[in-house]
């Protein structure tokens, strides 16, 4: 199956709110070495004058793939995932996500382009807190082969 092409400009609605913790905070700061104490101490954090523990600015990632498994999980979208590379990813933070954020995400299928048997589809997942405030964008772009590559 290819990927539909008709998919691009295509919108998800809102999915629910991703509850983050200080605990996956440190855990994802330990896993990439991000060893700045504002993402393990919460009074490191509160002295830079933040609410709380902040993530590593890539976190944004794990909040963007639960709304992208929207696209990946939908079977008329024709993304066969045990063919996806992961082609690139760029971030823009309106603010640092800190424990205690509830983050809702809208994800935007902003372009798909098929060339010589590869599809690059490039998604931009909006990430806000629950009061509508941006948070972070996290533009993606996956190659996906086709059956013949």
């Amino acid at each position: 199956m290819r990927v539909n092409a008709e998919y691009a400009g295509r919108e998800y609605p809102p999915n629910d709110a991703y509850e983050v913790g200080r605990e996956k905070i440190r855990e994802f700061a330990q896993a990439v070495g991000a060893s700045h104490p504002a993402h393990s101490d919460p009074a490191a954090a509160r002295a830079l004058g933040y609410p709380d523990v902040i993530a590593p600015p890539t976190f944004a990632v794990v909040v963007a793939q639960r709304a992208e498994a929207q696209l990946l999980e939908d079977p008329d979208a024709g993304i066969d995932f045990s063919r996806v590379v992961h082609a690139d990813e760029r971030f823009t933070h309106h603010r640092p996500i800190h424990a205690g954020d509830r983050l809702v995400t809208v994800l935007h299928v902003d372009s798909i382009t098929e060339r010589a048997g590869l599809a690059m589809v490039t998604t931009r997942a909006e990430i806000a807190a629950d009061d509508g405030a941006p948070v972070a964008t996290v533009i993606s772009t996956l190659a996906v082969r086709g059956e013949g590559s």
